[in-house]
């Protein structure tokens, strides 16, 4: 039930936003209540993506944007409430600001003038004291209004990474296009594999093994001979190492979605160095230590709700030798965007992730996360914000829908450059129906009727990113080959059920299955191998 109630608060603040478009006349809420306020005024120096309210009465459902025409406005579906400081539509009894407006506004640095106003090397502050460029964005204020942490966007920050210079970007090591959409080494997309990643988000046990052991059941090849393979983002509480350990011995990958999985989201958006290091190092060891994985290939993570925590998070991932992150969403476009690194400023818009997407340059990998296109009829229906999640595409209430979902989004990829295309999900959705496991299983079976697409891990993304190949040489792909055969038996038959107890978790008796030594704690932030305190 738990797990439950986690699944639909993520759905309800991925999707549950109602657009009722509609152009808004303001009026002037004072003595002469038929004049109208100034658009301008109400926009000036306003993000065109930030909504606010135009009124604190009312039920708390409407707010506007504004756009080149004028104020757009949205209402929120019936029962919800418009979060000013998270900016979606969330339930009305989690909202605690329908008495303000908007966010509150900051005061931004003057980083752009008709003529410099600070010596070479230093940039203006919001009050017109000057200090060095390098001290904007260091999250630690420097100017006496702190205006030089206010701009630190992807577009704004002044220390941010520079756009795509093709001649220094080179592969194998670093891949950049101006709008993301170019095909590594400009193979023909006719000879390019359509790769397919199917990862999967949270605890791995008892409720989904058999999901898993269904859809990877060791029969389904790719056409170069191997099983086709999926990506696991595994969180800590629950979780069977044992059963984690088994897939990794079966050649899936094993990536990390935090230790604690906080269902504050604030708390991922604002982390600091340090959190995310206790979170996604401190995972990785516990998975290292109690699924017996010893080959370094846990170099994944993606952050829980998909909050991505900004430069911090990367340069704790470069730091760990993390290869990638998997968290950033791009909108849905005529076109998809290929994984790219950060050396170089990112390709697209920082969208959703609380807009907390790294500005710096860094050695890390991005698997973007391309917005399926979830519309039932895409000749005929109006246009839908895309969802990232499968599960988080609303709409999708039957089997039928689901297929006509996969085949549609499969053809967007196909038929354009074939970036990757991303199947996420999170195991309930998929067990909430029998029909949606099914619809799967056949569009894998159908897509394995063809030679030219495969279902891969994102390493394996990355890998064939770092030396393209065409099509007709994929059958000898090194690579690929290296996890082809699933080598051994399993580790264990019987895994120890260890119960155990931390004083970080007063109150919870827990139990950590493993074909290890149990620890004499249970494994937490201040404690991941669980050889520290035991709790009294």
């Amino acid at each position: 039930m738990a797990r439950v109630k986690q699944l639909n608060a993520f759905l309800i603040l991925s999707i549950l936003v109602l657009f009722v478009s509609a152009d808004v006349r303001v009026k002037r809420q004072d003595d002469d209540d038929n004049a109208e306020q100034n658009i301008e005024e109400l926009c000036q120096d306003r993000a065109g993506d930030e909504y606010f309210r135009l009124s604190a009465d009312g039920d708390c459902r409407d707010v506007v944007r504004c756009t080149g025409a004028g104020l757009k406005q949205i209402t929120c579906p019936s029962g919800l409430a418009f979060d000013i400081e998270k900016q979606t539509c969330d339930w009305k009894a989690k909202v605690d600001n329908c008495d303000r407006k908007e966010k509150p506004r900051k005061v931004l640095p003057i980083l752009k003038t008709d003529e410099p106003i600070c010596p070479e090397g230093k940039l203006s502050c919001g009050n017109g004291e000057c200090i060095e460029k390098e001290l904007f964005c260091n999250d630690k204020p420097d100017c006496k209004d702190e205006s030089d942490e206010n701009a630190c966007t992807v577009d704004l920050d002044p220390n941010r990474a520079p756009d795509c210079d093709p001649t220094q970007c080179v592969l194998p090591d670093c891949f950049c296009s101006a709008d993301g959409t170019r095909i590594p080494g400009n193979i023909e997309p006719s000879q390019v594999p359509q790769m397919i990643t199917i990862t999967f988000n949270g605890a791995v046990n008892v409720d989904n093994i058999d999901l898993y052991e269904d859809i990877f059941n060791g029969q389904r090849n790719n056409p170069n001979g191997c099983q086709i393979r999926g990506t696991f983002f595994t969180s800590h509480k629950y979780t069977n190492y044992s059963a984690v350990q088994d897939l990794h011995r079966r050649g899936h990958e094993i990536s990390v979605f935090s230790l604690t999985h906080k269902d504050d989201p604030k708390y991922w958006t604002q982390g600091t160095y340090d959190d995310w290091l206790a979170e996604m190092a401190g995972a990785r060891l516990i998975v290292e230590r109690f699924a017996n994985i010893t080959d370094g290939s846990i170099i994944g993570v993606r952050a829980p709700y998909l909050r991505v925590g900004g430069n911090k998070q990367f340069e704790m991932m470069a730091d760990q030798f993390f290869v990638y992150d998997a968290s950033i969403t791009a909108s849905l476009g005529r076109v998809p965007i290929w994984p790219y690194t950060l050396y170089f400023r990112m390709p697209h818009k920082c969208n959703g992730n609380a807009h907390n997407c790294p500005s710096r340059s860094h050695p890390v990998w991005e698997m973007v996360m391309n917005e399926l296109d979830r519309r039932d009829d895409p000749t005929f229906d109006e246009s839908l914000p895309g969802c990232h999640m499968v599960d988080s595409c609303s709409n999708i209430q039957s089997g039928e829908q689901f297929g006509r979902l996969l085949r549609h989004n499969f053809n967007r990829h196909y038929n354009t450059n074939r970036a990757p295309l991303g199947l996420h999900f999170h195991a309930s959705w998929l067990k909430s129906k029998k029909e949606y496991r099914e619809e799967l299983i056949n569009f894998i079976e159908e897509m394995l009727g063809r030679n030219d697409v495969f279902f891969v891990t994102m390493l394996q993304v990355i890998q064939w990113m770092q030396n393209p190949t065409e099509l007709n040489s994929l059958r000898d792909f090194q690579e690929w080959k290296e996890k082809c055969d699933v080598k051994g038996q399993p580790y264990c038959s019987l895994p120890n059920a260890c119960p155990l107890t931390t004083r970080e978790l007063p109150g919870e008796t827990l139990r950590l299955f493993t074909c290890m030594e149990c620890p004499d704690t249970y494994p937490w932030l201040l404690n991941p191998t669980g050889d520290g305190f035991v709790a009294k």
